[in-house]
């Protein structure tokens, strides 16, 4: 018989009764992070540039029309008739337009050849040969009209070609000044274009060219049409070169502002051409800013640079690479580097034979006293005023391009970032003559007098370099999956720290490049400079230009010797911001 356990009564087991530990106190709620509101942020971000541009620019550019528009308090529109009505108005804007088409459809025709060869094919040397057609585009005006002058003049080694003082050697410099314009900027889309779709179109029996037609070319129309305009506004407001090859038989508009403001002082004849030009150039402006958010958009989409071998040869027969690479070694070897060339070979003829003469007489102040200066002297002088005006520029152009930058959510902030970017590019619309006669009469009197100072030249150079420096980091930074800046707000990053962590590091990397050409246009500033310097501290291009203008051997032989010294200064700090120059989408 099996003897079973009696049954466990109900209840708590016997032993001693454990409580159960309490529940902890609800957890405050982390407080969180102070943010700046973004929108004040990027309002004094916006603020501070919008200011310099209104004091530096607009109030000096707006005071001179004034005084051509209201010459006694009162509106007087009679000057615009009256300018209007001159034949001479009418001859100046027709060589200005004339002279800008033919610049720029030189530019462009030269240009896409050399776009295709160095940036979609590879080769040994192609670094180089990209630097060398960079370098045209960074030297000073002065130089480069001395360096045509020296080379089609009478004893040249183009003098036989008597070209010396026509119009086509005006069209000639414009096109040899702005052929890297088209080259960086078609190159740079061009580089990126997925080459899959023209390899499709081949596939399908199309020729060479027929794709290139069909295909490629309507892909790069964006850049295209971005480069034309952009060359047809640096040829429109053309000073330096037009000054020193066309003179006043060939001038522009530009210059035609600076004849009519220092040597007959009439104000009303120059303010009514500023506006001529601002709506000459108005539309340019319109045109290049459309096509470059387009070729902007085809950066963003763009991969990594797709580039082939150089085929110069197929088999027994001519490669499809040869014609483009034959164009470009013609451009590159006589419109480029034979005036160049030959500025510094006629640098060494001296009176006595060939040596280092002019060279030596730069530590003078040139034949019969020529100069207040020595030529060494002004070189110091150009170079602390670029150190200045370029720190001044970069700091306002990151500003600006930070904002402009930006993709807000809403209507109105699209609208007024867009605003941003397009006042900023006003300052290559109007003349920098207009320009620097305007700082004479507004910033001469309380609260701003600045006549003395030594910081009214770099910040006239500043507002002329501000442009090139927005242009270079604005794509790099457009360039930018906005998607980044989400995941690390959505990681908890304050507004700052996405600033510091994900455009940081690109706009660091575009800074070499930007730095180079606001260094290099302030070196060769000449057209607001010519008023602004004075007499003991004047700039190297105001020297050259004086020289120039002095008669004897003595003095263009120094001309030309410090032309080359610009020449080396302005190629030396480009080529060292190319080394520096950003992988990303960049305009230039």
């Amino acid at each position: 018989m099996t003897q079973t356990a009696p049954p466990r009564p109900a209840g708590p087991a016997p032993g001693p009764t454990r409580t159960p530990p309490a529940a902890p106190p609800p957890a405050r709620p982390a407080a969180a992070p102070h943010r700046w509101p973004g929108w004040l942020g990027w309002a004094v971000a916006a603020g501070i540039p919008l200011a310099f541009l209104g004091v530096f620019f607009a109030w000096p550019v707006l005071s001179l029309v004034g005084r051509g528009f209201v010459p006694d308090g009162a509106l007087d529109l009679s000057g615009v008739t009256d300018v209007l009505s001159r034949p001479r108005t009418w001859r100046i804007l027709g060589q200005t337009l004339t002279q800008a088409v033919l610049g720029t459809a030189g530019a462009v025709l030269l240009g896409l050849p050399g776009a295709y060869v160095l940036y979609r094919c590879r080769f040994r040397g192609r670094g180089l040969v990209r630097a060398m057609a960079t370098v045209p585009f960074v030297l000073p005006t002065v130089v480069v009209g001395v360096a045509f002058r020296s080379l089609l003049a009478e004893g040249g080694p183009l003098g036989f070609l008597r070209l010396d003082g026509t119009q086509a050697a005006v069209v000639l410099a414009l096109v040899f000044f702005n052929y890297a314009v088209v080259v960086r900027t078609v190159g740079g889309l061009w580089a990126r274009l997925d080459p899959r779709a023209e390899q499709a179109a081949r596939a399908l029996g199309a020729s060479p060219w027929r794709a290139f037609l069909t295909v490629t070319l309507p892909a790069l129309a964006p850049a295209i049409a971005s480069a034309a305009s952009i060359v047809f506004l640096f040829c429109a407001t053309a000073f330096g070169v037009v000054l020193v090859l066309g003179g006043a038989r060939y001038g522009t508009v530009e210059t035609e502002i600076w004849v009519q403001t220092t040597q007959f002082l009439d104000l009303r004849a120059a303010a009514v051409l500023s506006v001529v030009q601002v709506v000459l150039v108005g539309a340019a402006l319109a045109l290049a800013g459309r096509a470059r958010r387009r070729s902007e958009r085809a950066l963003q989409l763009g991969t990594a640079e797709a580039a082939h071998p150089l085929r110069l040869r197929r088999g027994a027969r001519p490669g499809p690479d040869l014609v483009p690479a034959l164009v470009t070694a013609v451009v590159v070897g006589l419109l480029l580097l034979l005036p160049l060339a030959g500025l510094v070979v006629r640098s060494l003829r001296t009176a006595d034979g060939w040596g280092p003469g002019n060279y030596l007489a730069l530590g003078t102040t040139g034949g019969d006293n020529a100069l207040t200066v020595t030529v060494w002297e002004a070189t110091a002088n150009s170079l602390r005023i670029a150190v200045d005006a370029t720190t001044l520029a970069v700091v306002v152009g990151v500003l600006v391009a930070l904002v402009a930058s930006r993709r807000p959510r809403s209507a109105a902030g699209r609208r007024a970032v867009g605003l941003v970017d397009a006042l900023f590019m006003l300052p290559l619309g109007v003349s920098a003559v207009t320009v620097g006669f305007g700082f004479l009469i507004t910033l001469d009197h309380p609260p701003l007098d600045l006549r003395t100072s030594p910081v009214l030249v770099p910040i006239a150079q500043a507002v002329v370099a501000v442009p090139l420096v927005v242009r270079t980091l604005l794509p790099v930074l457009r360039a930018i999956d906005p998607r980044q800046r989400e995941v690390a707000a959505m990681l908890g990053a304050s507004r700052g720290r996405v600033l510091a962590t994900v455009d940081g590091p690109y706009l660091v990397r575009g800074l070499g490049l930007a730095i180079g050409f606001a260094f290099a246009v302030s070196l060769g500033e000449f057209g607001a400079t010519t008023f602004l310097a004075r007499p003991d501290r004047p700039t190297l291009p105001v020297v050259i230009f004086r020289l120039l203008g002095r008669p004897g051997a003595e003095n263009y032989g120094m001309a030309l010797a410090a032309s080359v010294v610009l020449a080396v200064l302005t190629a030396g700090v480009m080529a060292l911001a190319e080394r520096l120059r950003t992988t990303e989408a960049t305009a230039w």
